[in-house]
């Protein structure tokens, strides 16, 4: 009986929590914006802010600007011409006559005057929302990417009187802190990464939350948070913004929570005291490459009033002969997203349509003249080829082809699930600068792969950024020379054809299945791999979104299928 008066009063609530979302409506919110010197970031915040699925009639706009030396005002202003009047209401300060203070070294530097500063700026827009009586405000910084368009509602739901989402960067910084030193400063600690990396999911109490926090100012307690270190008793902390506010929550035993239990979006690292423009543009760039990566959208999609702020780098091929992009034709989410990547990175790329494993049959290979080696089983899954391998294996046997056909001294071939490693044209031109410098006789160079041996690599004699390849998997991203090429066209594979990540290891007498290796003459190719990687793949097996058009196919019943020269 107790069970199913539980069960009732249950659904009960549930009905209730339905009911009033329903009839009541949402909590207004003040978001809170300080734009300095974002001119490059800002489309993209703006873009997403406008986006968020939350009643833009129950949510007001507090923007100042202020000492800057790019056109962060002129963004501001070109955004609000199109927005302001989709808002409640807002309460814009563009300053267009300030140029810094007088103590800064350079743009990134934080100077006593410049903390004074923002310290101002934050507890007034603070005490602004309070005096309209707004029900929470959502302090967000002008390099932050809310690519889920759900995050108020989220944070709100969370209940609590300060609540942050988890946002990702290029690296390991984040918007949180999960310790704090006895000077109140970051402290190194194994939750950081647990809670970043999703080793556990939900929210968690943390010393520290900063440059997107929701205040639930409907709570009694939270007038006791500040930003003005002037307003706390025997203050012994630092003259920060965001430390202050950490340390009134603090002694006002109020919790300050990050949550991980969905993907919120991202954040730009801060600029150190020597850093350029030059450098915030390119951590943009990956950043930008974080998020199409992360699955959740096909690619970056700016509003129209932000897209003429947006220049994006002149193509070029990096020094290679081409760039091949394989891609299926039933998989054009894919080609967008790489697309949208490579003009992030100024990579000008010739697209192959890949063989569809789901098109090819029985009869169609033998018009191919294919052949599969005697005996083959898959090592891990003990069965043959799927129809899904041959066609991955016919769509590099093709661009191997086409590089010999054309002359190409040097490739990159890429297929359309890879993420690209931070400042990757940086990373490629070493490579090939050192592979010049060593004048060294190469065939391939991996720059993604999985290693199927914990064996040593040796590195190349001289080298910080190649090792000798051992037996590796993928074949998401590599580099290869015209005699490469040839090389593997010329042991005639289709005559044993086996997948192709099998295929090249033993090419370069690596694979340790020697009674395959027999099926194959002249094993010289010299195989190269990055160290570390510069390409890896989107998803893993596993992953939410992962999808595998190898694995996942089968061999097809005989039917009337398109020739050879069609596909």
């Amino acid at each position: 009986m107790n069970y199913y008066y539980c069960v009732l009063v249950l659904l009960l609530c549930v009905l209730k929590i339905i009911n009033s979302e329903e009839t009541f409506k949402k909590p207004n919110i003040l978001v809170g914006i300080l734009a300095r010197n974002k001119a490059h970031t800002l489309p993209y915040t703006l873009s997403y802010l406008e986006k968020l699925d939350y009643p833009k009639d129950r949510i007001a706009l507090w923007i100042y600007s202020d000492n800057n030396v790019d056109n962060t005002i002129e963004v501001l202003k070109k955004w609000l011409t199109v927005q302001k009047d989709n808002y409640f209401m807002v309460n814009a300060t563009l300053d267009e006559e300030s140029h810094g203070h007088d103590d800064e070294k350079g743009i990134a530097d934080w100077s006593s005057k410049r903390f004074e500063h923002i310290i101002k700026l934050r507890e007034e827009v603070l005490n602004y929302a309070r005096r309209i009586w707004a029900d929470f405000i959502f302090m967000l910084d002008a390099d932050v990417f809310l690519t889920n368009p759900k995050t108020l509602d989220s944070l709100i739901r969370k209940n609590e009187t300060v609540v942050a989402p988890l946002l990702k960067s290029d690296g390991m910084y984040s918007n949180f802190w999960a310790g704090m030193s006895d000077d109140f400063y970051y402290k190194r600690t194994d939750d950081y990464e647990s809670i970043l990396n999703n080793k556990v999911s939900g929210c968690f109490p943390v010393p520290m939350v900063h440059s997107a926090v929701l205040i639930d100012l409907r709570r009694k307690n939270s007038d006791y948070l500040t930003y003005n270190f002037k307003n706390i008793n025997n203050y012994n902390g630092p003259i920060d913004d965001i430390i202050t506010f950490a340390l009134s929550a603090k002694y006002s035993d109020i919790s300050l929570n990050v949550c991980n239990d969905q993907k919120y979006g991202f954040i730009m690292v801060p600029l150190q005291s020597d850093d350029s423009f030059d450098h915030d543009y390119q951590q943009l760039v990956n950043v930008k490459l974080e998020i199409l990566a992360a699955g959740d959208q096909e690619y970056i999609e700016l509003t129209e009033s932000m897209k003429p702020f947006v220049n994006y780098p002149e193509k070029d091929r990096m020094d290679f002969s081409n760039v091949y992009m394989i891609n299926l034709l039933r998989r054009p989410e894919r080609r967008r997203r790489m697309m949208s990547c490579l003009n992030e990175l100024g990579i000008q790329v010739e697209i192959i349509d890949a063989v569809d494993g789901r098109v090819l049959n029985e009869s169609l290979l033998e018009s191919w003249n294919i052949k599969m080696m005697p005996g083959y089983k898959d090592p891990y899954h003990k069965r043959p080829m799927t129809m899904g391998e041959v066609g991955c294996f016919l769509s590099h046997y093709i661009v191997w082809n086409r590089i010999v056909e054309d002359g190409d001294k040097i490739s990159l071939i890429l297929e359309d699930d890879v993420k690209f490693e931070p400042y990757f044209r940086q990373k490629i031109k070493l490579i090939l600068n050192e592979l010049e410098r060593f004048k060294k006789d190469w065939d391939l160079v991996y720059l993604g792969r999985k290693q199927m041996q914990r064996d040593t690599e040796s590195w190349v004699e001289g080298s910080r950024y190649l090792v000798h390849a051992g037996y590796s998997y993928w074949t998401v991203g590599y580099m290869l020379s015209a005699k490469g090429a040839k090389k593997l066209i010329d042991a005639k594979p289709l005559e044993s054809l086996i997948p192709v990540d099998e295929y090249l290891p033993i090419m370069y007498d690596k694979h340790p299945r020697e009674d395959w290796k027999e099926y194959f003459n002249g094993r010289d190719l010299i195989a190269l791999s990055a160290e570390p990687l510069v390409l890896f793949p989107t998803h893993y097996t596993g992953d939410s979104g992962y999808i595998s058009d190898t694995e996942n196919s089968v061999l097809l019943p005989a039917e009337e299928m398109p020739s050879k020269d069609e596909l």
